[in-house]
């Protein structure tokens, strides 16, 4: 199939398509086995994750075909997060899907702008509960033994030499001297997450889960996302990652459900945009009605399904996975 002659056929072997489909298979069993409800949310919608890094695709619903560029604006879902999560404020309990989504300007051996996400959401569930349930599923679909959990500083400090969450600005900008940066930077000199950024992509991913997959939490509180941050000497976001082969495959969150807190971090992200030169994202959505009616704690993941498929089959790129990537779609 993948030696097909043109350029119609799959990219991926049918043997790897084969080795997906049983993965898939895998997948929603360790959910229907733990009680999990399987649901399906809008791919389309005038709400969208508000987000520096993400950056959705834009869709004109006409009303009349003569006209495709008139009408209402709407969003592809770069997550299924919103949607979900109105589920869990209207009383669902333990809920998984299995879908596509979209994000712009991703394109690469590890990135397609159309892309299958696995994303859960438990009530009830901390951030402990969340890792132990990514760690049981990444040992049921890879079959490399429990993960082995670090915090985002320990991590740093093994791999960088630096405190990601007190060193200065200025110590990591000298961190990533040390690790190969060749400045200027494209960022403001300031800036002390697109710093954090560069590091943990060239020096400290690469490192994690060659011999086992790692789980690395306790993100700073200036990239809490979707999570909650916990009070202390120095505050973290109760956010987890998973990484396997230096690759990372899932993001997780104790998740925020304090409507007044997304609404202001919503602005945040909106006011990094314009500063990026980015378009604004909308600021209301019904998640936020949904989270003023009262979203119950719990914890949530998304996981990559076609990088976790690229890792579990060894492969090196997406292409060997998806039987037609965006130059064949």
């Amino acid at each position: 199939m993948a030696g097909a002659p043109g350029d119609f056929g799959p990219t991926a072997s049918w043997a790897a398509l084969r080795r997906r489909a049983a993965l898939l298979q895998r997948v929603r069993r360790f959910f229907d086995e733990r009680g999990f409800v399987e649901v399906e949310t809008p791919l389309l919608s005038s709400d969208t994750v508000v987000d520096l890094h993400l950056d959705p695709l834009r869709v004109t619903l006409f009303d009349d075909p003569r006209y495709p560029a008139d009408g209402p604006c709407r969003w592809l879902q770069t997550s299924p997060e919103f949607g979900m999560k109105r589920l869990l404020a209207a009383g669902a309990d333990a809920i998984y899907q299995i879908t596509r989504a979209f994000r712009g300007a991703e394109c690469g051996p590890l990135h397609n702008p159309e892309f299958t996400m696995v994303e859960w959401y438990r009530v009830g569930d901390d951030m402990s509960a969340g890792m132990q349930l990514l760690d049981e599923l990444a040992q049921i679909t890879l079959d490399r033994g429990p993960a082995e959990r670090l915090s985002y500083a320990a991590a740093f400090q093994q791999a960088a030499g630096v405190d990601p969450l007190c060193d200065s600005t200025a110590a990591l900008a000298e961190a990533a001297s040390r690790h190969g940066f060749a400045g200027p930077p494209p960022w403001p000199p300031d800036d002390r997450d697109a710093w954090l950024d560069w590091l943990l992509a060239s020096c400290v991913a690469p490192t994690l889960g060659r011999t086992r997959p790692a789980i690395v939490f306790d993100y700073p509180s200036s990239q809490a996302a979707l999570a909650v941050i916990r009070p202390g000497d120095v505050p973290v976001a109760e956010r987890f990652e998973l990484f396997v082969d230096g690759i990372e495959l899932a993001n997780g969150y104790h998740e925020l459900t304090d409507a007044a807190a997304l609404r202001a971090r919503i602005a945040a992200a909106n006011q990094a945009r314009a500063a990026a030169g980015k378009p604004a994202l909308p600021a209301r959505s019904r998640l936020l009605c949904a989270m003023d009616h009262g979203l119950p704690p719990c914890a949530g993941v998304a996981l990559g399904f076609d990088r976790l498929t690229m890792v579990a089959l060894g492969a090196t790129s997406l292409s060997e996975v998806l039987a037609f990537p965006i130059d064949r779609a």
